[in-house]
């Protein structure tokens, strides 16, 4: 078992490898004993939520410090961007039914809307001497999604409760030390007053703390370490506070890395030491990642971010359902979410409604991460914007999706246009279609059924201006420009329009998984383009360029690709059922375990194409070019290859070649090929007695039997 946490505070039940805040324990446990209200700051990393939890909770879980503490009820909360709601989850009793739960859940709200007389109450009926009500990670509370008046209520309810709960309620709140400057902006209900009086610092570990911190574990399991390689880390962490997370990181990995010697300088050096090593493990991590992946990790890791204001950005706790958008599925979400809790990137858990939550392992990844420093930079004007809504939506789901809670008027308005340019998830987008109809059908009630159809004609004004502004921003998009905020969106609703995209320029352009069914782009420019996973489903691709397009898994079931630039193309896994590619050229390109069942592929160029395992059942390749090309594995049952460019040796390394034609003739009368089967018969037959055009690896057919 690993001794080391990594980037996972330390909870109650790993007290035993906890070393090094011994005597922050016992400052913590002296004060909470003799006050109600105790505020402990430190920077992010310090230790906070570890010292707390493996420290203070252990203790007093124990009874054996402070007499009494075992019969105490404590309550451990992040109070996020609705801290009324989260607390008034910590007064519901365990395993209720759905509508219990519900009922309990409103009873603690309507108690707790009379502020602190209404928390005092709920406090009362515990049957417990004392209620110790931790709150972590308390800066949440200052988080621009978080509402001014609730962060008010909230304030004045906890404060107000400690004072006249006459010492049955004792409250400690964790925050990072850089935030008390917001706690002084406002009165708060004298919150900063009450911080400083009951302060505790949690000032960096000095050498010997740390030295415990990093032996004592590793004795518990018989782990060396060499001591030159103590002495380097501790010279490393010299004044560095909030290095704590940094330093479990690496010896963790240290731990995956260790030998007969066990934790060495050499392996150390190799990992980055202390400041290098989680950047590194976090960029291996990423781009061992195919591009699919990658987007989806990207997208993730700014979604559990908190971008800061005047402050440094935190980590943002996330639903994963709020996850899922149309550019990432649920099923990618959960296979990426999966990944990167395996590498000890992220965690997850559930709230008490049982949704699965997922958060950052760690503050230290959102600042020492240099490419998601990177990304922050890059995205976070339009993130603040999706932000916004995105808290817009969560309270109308927090409030049991009540209309009142939909917007109206000149904010839907707002919304509404931002919309088009910005990635909102699946539930935001919905709280937005929601919020078009409640208002269109509210207005239709207002004024009666003589204005219906006026409006029917604004929506559908409304519509087409809607549709210009996309065409305009497609347009506007920079050229080979891979990410343009809103592109992929307006070609979706275009496309569902049944506009035509003919001739557009869309270079470069990031079109992952977009749907595109039915499209028109003749003759569109989508060199270097990526549609992984893209609905083409009858579209009109016919002399389109495609050249190093990323159409992997991308399903151009019936596309017309006629006369089509397919060169480089990275077609692996697509599928072109009944797909008309007459005359394209598809040089080097990658259709590696493509479904070309009946698509036509006469005089296409398939020179030095790779089409390894690719089903060419039904196919037409008449007078195509595949010279050079790599058929291996190939299904060739039932494909026309007359008078198509292609050596003995190409066909033999196929499957099912001897029931392919290779000799037929066009009738101009009845228009189709017509089969010479004795001709075809006898071709085979010369094939099979040709053992100098055996391949010299056979192929395995097993997949198309």
């Amino acid at each position: 078992m690993c001794p080391y946490k990594g980037l996972r505070y330390f909870e109650l039940e790993d007290h035993h490898w906890f070393f090094g805040r011994e005597t922050l324990t016992k400052t913590l446990l002296g004060k909470i004993s003799q006050k109600n209200f105790l505020a402990v700051l430190g920077a992010s990393g310090s230790g906070k939520s570890s010292v707390i939890r493996a420290g203070v909770l252990y203790q007093l879980k124990q009874g054996l410090t402070l007499q009494g503490s075992a019969d105490w009820e404590i309550k451990i909360m992040v109070p996020g961007n609705q801290p009324m709601f989260t607390i008034a989850q910590q007064f519901l009793e365990p395993d209720l039914s759905r509508i219990q739960r519900s009922h309990q859940l409103e009873t603690a709200e309507s108690l707790l809307e009379k502020g602190s007389d209404g928390l005092k109450r709920l406090i009362e009926t515990t049957d417990a001497p004392k209620v110790l009500l931790i709150i972590d990670q308390f800066e949440e509370i200052f988080a621009p999604d978080t509402d001014k008046a609730e962060r008010e209520r909230f304030i004045d309810c906890l404060l107000g409760a400690v004072e006249k709960c006459n010492g049955k309620l004792k409250v400690m709140i964790a925050m990072r030390a850089d935030f008390f400057g917001k706690c002084v902006e406002e009165t708060y209900s004298g919150l900063s007053q009450q911080i400083e009086e009951n302060l505790v610092s949690v000032t960096p570990m000095k050498e010997k703390e740390l030295l415990r911190a990093i032996t004592k574990p590793a004795k518990l399991v018989n782990l060396p370490i060499e001591p030159l390689l103590i002495k380097e880390i501790l010279k490393d962490i010299e004044n560095s506070p909030g290095s704590l997370p940094l330093l479990q990181d690496a010896l963790r990995e240290l731990w995956k890395q260790r030998d007969h010697q066990g934790l060495t300088l050499a392996n150390y050096t190799k990992l980055g030491r202390v400041a290098g090593s989680l950047n590194k493990r976090a960029t291996d991590v990423y781009q061992s990642l195919t591009i699919a992946q990658q987007l989806t990790a990207k997208h993730i890791f700014l979604n559990l971010t908190q971008l800061g204001e005047g402050t440094e950005d935190t980590r943002r706790r996330f639903l994963k359902t709020d996850l899922v958008t149309e550019n990432h599925d649920q099923a990618s979400i959960d296979a990426m979410v999966q990944l990167l809790a395996d590498e000890k990137l992220i965690v997850t858990d559930r709230t008490q409604q049982g949704d699965e939550v997922i958060d950052v392992a760690h503050e230290a990844l959102i600042r020492h991460w240099e490419l998601l420093q990177q990304w922050l930079d890059e995205s976070r004007q339009q993130l603040q914007e999706q932000r916004k809504i995105e808290s817009l939506a969560q309270e109308w789901r927090d409030r049991g999706y009540k209309n009142e809670y939909l917007l109206q008027g000149r904010r839907l308005k707002e919304c509404r246009q931002k919309q088009q340019y910005l990635t909102l998830s699946t539930r935001a987008s919905e709280f937005l279609e929601k919020s078009a109809k409640h208002q269109l059908m509210s207005r239709v009630q207002a004024v009666g059924l003589f204005f219906i159809i006026p409006l029917m004609g604004t929506y559908l004004g409304l519509r087409e201006i809607q549709l210009n502004a996309d065409t305009k921003l497609l347009e506007n998009c920079p050229e080979k420009q891979e990410y343009c905020p809103g592109r992929r969106e307006a070609l979706q609703r275009l496309v569902k329009a049944s506009k035509s995209l003919a001739y557009f320029d869309l270079d470069n352009a990031n079109l992952y998984k977009a749907n595109l069914t039915n499209a028109n782009l003749y003759k569109a420019n989508l060199e270097d383009a990526n549609l992984y996973k893209a609905n083409l489903y009858k579209a009109n691709l016919n002399n389109a360029l495609l050249n190093n397009a990323n159409l992997r898994y991308a399903n151009l079931n019936n596309a017309l690709l006629n006369n089509a630039n397919l060169r480089y193309a990275n077609l692996d896994n697509a599928n072109l059922r009944y797909a008309k590619v007459t005359n394209a050229n598809l040089r080097y390109a990658k259709v590696t375990n493509a479904n070309l069942t009946n698509a036509n592929l006469h005089i296409a160029n398939l020179t030095n194409a790779n089409l390894e395992d690719a089903n060419l059942e039904d196919a037409n390749l008449t007078y195509a070019k595949l010279r050079y090309a790599n058929l291996y594995n190939a299904n060739l049952e039932d494909a026309n290859l007359y008078n198509a460019n292609i050596t003995p040796r190409q066909i033999k390394s196929t499957c099912n070649w001897d029931q392919a034609f290779y000799n037929d003739y066009w009738d101009k009368e009845k228009r189709e090929w017509i089969i010479d089967h004795e001709a075809n018969k006898a071709y085979i037959e010369g094939l099979k007695q040709d053992k100098a055009s055996d391949p010299k690896t056979p192929p395995d057919c097993s997949k198309w039997e």
